[in-house]
């Protein structure tokens, strides 16, 4: 039976082919999808073909990508080696596509994920000319039941001239009732405080809306999410879970949050999954998320009771996590609720919640200023995603990471970033394998201190020490956050210079 029972928008199935032909060269689009999850499946590949035909023709067919987060080698992808983007916002994690804005033919706007919606309300982007939303059903009434992510869908129907379905049935019809869409955003002067308290609190309603009209068609598609495995958590990262969860028992033995902790936000990878694994069968329990993904070790937490609710925008599961979440997804509603990103990252309501946010980095630096996006300092890796959103609003954050990396020959913990994400005013807490470094209230002096003797690599930490105390001793003028400059910025040079990297 098919997922379009609303007769207006019945009218408008046709194949891919047909929908890419409403894409024009020099449009800017919107595509869902968030971390592989909920993008569209068939139309990126009939746009690629009539791209690339194009070309061959002679004609410039690029297009401006606009997204909730990364989407998928068969969407990124396809389109980056078709050459076909020229410009992409907020955030992209392909590989082909990270080659090419790394080249300089791609411009890349790396944007804080909860200022990506407002910015296009704002008018900052420009015209928004088509949306590419994927959805799990359209109902007789032309409301949209979404599907494996939210991201910025909401407002890509909003503002779009063009609208373009995807109607996924691999997606489970049961879906239906884990959203909460919010529409009480409004443009400033004319904003009221959200009144969200709660995780699992529902401010707005279960369904998507679009207005009809401006739907140019429908593609009916059955094909799967762009999951990605995790690797069991290795002695590293194990240790690094380790680490955070004593910190955590000493926050709330002082007293600083209760014994169930603050709601939690975990980025992704394999190190953050880690650390919510060691969360499972411990004493802490009853405890709640409000962040972007969840993964399968949230799954995990929920089905132990370790997790009583998650609130996020999208899911990032492995094939298996996918599988069992379908299987189980009865069992799941009520604990998990997917909102637009706007909401999930909003920093109004991370602020409010307490949040504890952990995330990963490329390095930090000795006096914690952190870079998560840029390998020596201009090729970009992916982007801030919500790192940004959720380290300067929550109550507590962590940065996570091993304290070397290329198998040992860099360390992670340097005299200068050679890129700034997040800077020493906002950072916490610089966690590796071999310790801990909690920088609330200390002067750069002790927080260089306490990095170097509790995160660095002992084969580093005689070199860190001796940059330090140099940098101390011969700039007597400059004693507040001492540098030698020359030292380190060719920090990373000696180790392009000996093939290391």
């Amino acid at each position: 039976m098919s997922r379009v029972t609303s007769p207006v928008l019945t009218s408008k199935i046709m194949t891919a082919d047909a929908a890419a032909s409403f894409i024009h060269p020099g449009d800017n689009v919107g595509f869902s999808g968030f971390t592989g999850a909920g993008y569209p499946k068939a139309l990126p590949e009939a746009l690629a073909s009539r791209m690339e035909q194009a070309h061959r023709g002679g004609e410039d067919f690029r297009i401006s990508l606009w997204t909730g987060a990364s989407t998928a080698p068969d969407a990124d992808g396809l389109l980056a080696r078709a050459h076909g983007i020229s410009s992409r916002l907020p955030y992209n994690s392909d590989p082909t596509l990270r080659g090419l804005i790394n080249a300089g033919e791609v411009a890349y706007i790396d944007e804080h994920l909860s200022q990506s919606a407002q910015r296009m309300w704002f008018g900052f982007y420009g015209r928004l000319d088509v949306a590419v939303v994927e959805v799990t059903a359209v109902m007789p009434d032309g409301l949209l039941v979404p599907s494996t992510s939210v991201g910025n869908n909401k407002t890509w129907l909003d503002q779009a001239e063009r609208v373009i379905l995807e109607v996924n049935e691999w997606q489970p019809r049961a879906l239906e009732g884990f959203h909460d869409i919010y529409y009480g955003t409004a443009l400033p002067p004319h904003r009221r405080p959200i009144q969200l308290t709660e995780p699992l609190q529902r401010i707005g309603e279960p369904y998507l809306r679009v207005d009809p009209a401006k739907v140019v068609a429908v593609v009916q598609t059955n094909s799967p999410d762009r999951n990605s495995d995790f690797s069991e958590p290795d002695a590293v990262s194990r240790a690094i879970a380790g680490h955070v969860l004593d910190f955590l028992r000493h926050e709330v033995a002082a007293d600083r949050m209760p014994a169930s902790l603050l709601p939690l936000q975990s980025g992704v990878g394999n190190v953050a999954n880690a650390v919510l694994a060691g969360l499972d069968g411990s004493e802490f329990t009853g405890l709640t998320a409000f962040t972007e993904v969840i993964q399968d070790s949230m799954l995990d937490l929920l089905d132990s009771g370790t997790l009583k609710a998650a609130s996020a925008t999208s899911f990032g599961l492995s094939d298996r996590g996918a599988r069992r979440f379908m299987q189980d997804i009865d069992s799941y509603k009520g604990k998990i609720v997917l909102r637009s990103e706007e909401i999930s990252n909003h920093p109004e309501l991370i602020r409010r919640l307490g949040v504890i946010a952990m995330n990963g980095m490329i390095e930090a630096d000795i006096y914690g200023n952190v870079n998560s996006t840029h390998v020596m300092g201009s090729a970009i890796m992916n982007g801030v995603g919500g790192s940004g959103d959720f380290t300067r609003n929550a109550f507590l954050n962590f940065f996570l990471s091993p304290s070397t990396a290329k198998g040992g020959a860099i360390s992670t913990i340097v005299p200068m970033v050679s890129h700034v994400d997040h800077t020493e005013h906002d950072v916490h807490v610089i966690v590796t394998e071999h310790g801990l470094a909690d920088l609330r209230g200390l002067s750069p002096r002790a927080r260089s201190a306490v990095v170097i003797d509790r995160c660095v690599d002992p084969r580093f930490r005689d070199r860190l020490h001796d940059y330090c105390e140099r940098a101390w001793s011969e700039r007597p003028s400059h004693r507040h956050t001492p540098h030698l400059l020359d030292e380190a910025l060719s920090w990373h040079q000696r180790y392009l210079d000996t093939g290391a990297m």
